[in-house]
């Protein structure tokens, strides 16, 4: 029950997400950083799409997918267009991943050291819930000063 309402928690925000990164007026605004704002949207949409391709498509779903972290926050300019690729690409990964993950599987040791110590898969994919969650907020709030 736990992976189904993750999947549609997952899916629900990159559908945001999109949302969102289509919703600029200005295109060129996605990538301002201004008013003490530390990263654009589109570095952070970038960041998401590239946690979600590693944590969850290429360990979970077994893609083949190599993150390039540094560049998440390094790229600049790239269209709104190839943007809202990456999102869709992103969501058919995840939602193919999380279709292979068990509920055994979830109170399994991730197979990955992220943190300090150790988790269980399960608390790890909740972990990226809210990681996805908290970036997707930044960039609401990210268009709506920005983009007016």
């Amino acid at each position: 029950m736990l992976i189904q309402t993750l999947k549609t928690l997952f899916l629900r925000d990159l559908g945001k997400l999109r949302q969102e990164i289509d919703a600029y007026k200005d295109e060129a605004k996605i990538w301002y950083i201004e008013k003490g704002i530390a990263n654009s949207a589109g570095n952070l949409c970038l960041h998401l799409v590239g946690n979600l391709s590693t944590y969850i498509g290429a360990e979970l779903g077994k893609t083949d997918y190599v993150r390039h972290r540094e560049l998440e926050f390094s790229l600049k300019d790239i269209p709104k267009a190839e943007l809202l690729t990456k999102i869709d690409e992103t969501s058919a990964v995840v939602d193919k991943a999380l279709d292979t993950v068990t509920d055994a599987q979830l109170e399994d040791e991730y197979p990955l050291l992220v943190f300090d110590e150790k988790t269980t898969t399960g608390y790890f994919l909740v972990h990226l819930t809210t990681h996805l969650t908290y970036h997707l907020g930044q960039i609401n709030y990210h268009r709506r000063l920005l983009d007016s």
